[in-house]
C-alpha cells in the first residue's frame, strides 16, 4: 500500500517530510511565521495600560533592581567591574533576549497544542515565531540601551555598526537553542518547570555582574578557554566593548560566536525536524 501511495504522490497524514521538503514548506509559511510573531507581541502588551512601553520597562526595571542589589553587595569587592552601572545595564538587556528565547522556545509547542493538533504546518514555525517576537522586542531595547550608554559617557562612532552582525549572530544562536528546548520539552514536560531555573543559573554565571574572564583567571587560569568560548560571554564582551566608554572590542569573539551560532542552529533545526511526527500527540 505504501508503495502504491508513493507511486501516486500521496503523503501520509502527519508524516515527516524530507529535510529539503521541510525547509521548502517553512519558506512558504514565512508570512504566517512573521504574522504570528507580531500578533503575539501585540497581544501580550495591549492588555497592559502602558502597552508596548513595557518592552522597555521590563529590562530597565530588572537592570535597576539587579544593579542596586549587586552594586551594594559588591561595593568595594575586587570583582566589581569599573563603570558598574553601564556594565550591568548592557548585561541585563542582552541576556534578556537569550532567556526569553530559551524559555519561550521551551513552551512554544506545548502551549500551542490546540493549534498544532488542528492545522497542518511545519511545527518549527512556532519556535521561530517565538524567537522572532523576542527579536522584535530586543531591537527597541537595544536602542534604549544605546541611549543609556550615552548618558553614562559613551558617544556614537562607527563601531556601533558592529551591532548589526552581533545581533544577527545572537539571533541565530538563540534560535538554535529554542529549537532544542522546544523538542526536549515535548518529550519531558517537566523541563518547562525547570527551564526558568536553568535560565536564572545562566543569568548569574555568564558575566552579567562581573567580568567572566577576570573571574576565571583568579579561580583557575587553566580554565581561561572556557571564558573565551562561552557564547554568552562572547556576546556580552563584544557589546560592552562597543558601547562602554573606553571599551575594547574583542574581535576574535565574533568568530567564536559565529561558530557557536551556526553549529547550534544546524543541530537544533535537524534535532527538531526529526521529531516532527510526534508534536501534538498525547504522550
Amino acid at each position: 500500500m505504501a508503495k502504491l501511495a508513493d507511486e501516486h504522490g500521496l503523503d501520509r497524514v502527519g508524516g515527516r517530510p524530507s529535510l529539503p521538503q521541510y525547509v521548502k514548506q517553512l519558506i512558504t509559511r514565512s508570512d504566517f511565521t512573521f504574522t504570528l510573531a507580531k500578533y503575539k507581541m501585540q497581544s501580550e502588551n495591549e492588555r497592559n495600560r502602558l502597552g508596548m512601553l513595557w518592552v522597555l520597562l521590563r529590562p530597565a526595571f530588572s537592570a535597576l533592581i539587579y544593579g542596586t542589589v549587586f552594586g551594594v553587595i559588591m561595593q568595594g569587592a575586587t570583582a566589581r567591574p569599573d563603570d558598574f552601572a553601564p556594565f550591568v545595564v548592557i548585561g541585563v538587556f542582552v541576556i534578556e533576549f537569550f532567556n526569553t528565547s530559551m524559555n519561550g522556545g521551551a513552551k512554544s509547542i506545548i502551549s500551542n497544542a490546540s493549534l498544532v493538533q488542528s492545522l497542518p504546518f511545519p511545527r518549527i514555525v512556532l519556535p521561530i515565531a517565538t524567537v522572532f517576537q523576542n527579536l522584535l522586542n530586543f531591537i527597541p531595547t537595544l536602542l534604549f540601551m544605546m541611549i543609556l550608554a550615552m548618558m553614562f559617557g559613551a558617544r556614537p562612532d562607527w563601531d556601533w555598526f558592529l551591532f548589526i552582525p552581533l545581533v544577527i549572530l545572537f539571533w541565530i544562536f538563540n534560535q538554535g537553542v529554542a529549537f532544542i528546548f522546544a523538542r526536549v520539552t515535548v518529550h519531558f514536560r517537566d523541563l518547562s518547570q525547570v527551564t526558568p531555573f536553568i535560565s536564572r543559573m545562566i543569568f548569574y554565571t555568564s558575566g552579567v555582574f562581573f567580568e567572566l574572564k577576570t573571574m576565571v583567571e583568579k579561580i583557575n587560569p587553566a580554565l581561561q578557554p572556557f571564558a573565551d568560548w562561552q557564547p554568552l560571554n562572547n556576546v556580552l564582551a563584544i557589546a560592552r566593548g562597543i558601547l562602554m566608554k573606553g571599551g575594547v572590542i574583542p574581535y576574535d569573539y565574533f568568530w567564536h560566536l559565529a561558530i557557536w551560532a551556526v553549529a547550534i542552529f544546524i543541530f537544533g533545526f535537524v534535532f527538531f525536524w526529526q521529531a516532527e511526527e510526534r508534536y501534538g500527540r498525547d504522550e
